[in-house]
């Protein structure tokens, strides 16, 4: 799954893109309103307090991210967002899974099977894929910000699953539930993390060469500026020197 979370992290180099066109604070919102109407206490709804993490890394202003959570808890009206996933398959055979939130899923689904059949992909049927995907917290921290025996040591320690090293990262796997005391221990001690959020994991990868990697690539870039996809995993694993050529061209 190296190039998976590779795509993962240098999906933050287009944040700064994203905030200007609008997408990044349209995911958040979302979020935050979903999360809140599980309570609108951050300090009881775990999910609602990974939001709010996510709204002030983005710079959200207070008062957006405010009415984001009354629309979910209902003080104040708001569109109706329904979540849920769709299956897909990608070039090469790789396995996505698609994280939505939409008002409307039949326009939603209509459009990202548009998106996949013109793009070397297609949908699957409910089941087909989402079996070759953990739920897991992921925290990625890039070589030379931290020694591997204390990340090995101090991820453990504070409940990790797994440390997976890759050419040229670090990644904490966790299970969701101890995900934030992992980060938190992480964050104490000042090791900077690339990524950190709880995802699907793939249990298994398929190897990308370059023909493949090209589209891969471009497909996901695509699905991501999708607004209506919060998320999208793969099990795509590309080797850094053709991700990092491939990036490079585009």
């Amino acid at each position: 799954m190296g190039g998976h979370s590779h795509w993962a992290t240098t999906k933050r180099h287009k944040q700064a893109q994203d905030a200007k066109r609008g997408k990044l604070f349209t995911r958040v919102i979302r979020e935050l309103t979903i999360a809140a109407r599980q309570g609108g206490d951050p300090d009881h709804n775990p999910r609602l307090r990974l939001a709010i993490v996510k709204a002030k890394d983005a710079n959200m202003p207070g008062d957006t991210l405010k009415k984001a959570i009354q629309r979910g808890t209902g003080e104040l009206p708001g569109v109706h967002y329904e979540e849920f996933t769709l299956e897909a398959y990608g070039p090469g055979g790789t396995a996505l899974l698609l994280e939505i939130t939409s008002d409307n899923r039949n326009r939603t689904v209509a459009e990202i099977r548009s998106l996949l059949t013109k793009n070397g992909g297609n949908m699957a049927e409910a089941g087909a894929v989402s079996w070759q995907f953990q739920k897991k917290g992921l925290i990625v921290v890039e070589q030379g910000k931290v020694e591997e025996d204390r990340l090995l040591s101090l991820a453990l320690e504070a409940g990790a699953e797994d440390v997976k090293i890759s050419e040229k990262t670090f990644e904490v796997i966790t299970a969701p539930h101890d995900f934030e005391a992992v980060k938190k221990v992480l964050s104490d001690e000042k090791i900077d993390t690339s990524l950190a959020e709880v995802t699907f994991v793939p249990q298994n990868s398929i190897r990308l060469q370059e023909k493949a990697a090209e589209q891969m690539l471009k497909l996901m870039e695509i699905l991501d500026d999708h607004d209506d996809i919060q998320k999208v995993h793969a099990n795509f694993d590309i080797p850094d020197e053709i991700m990092e050529k491939v990036v490079a061209a585009g």
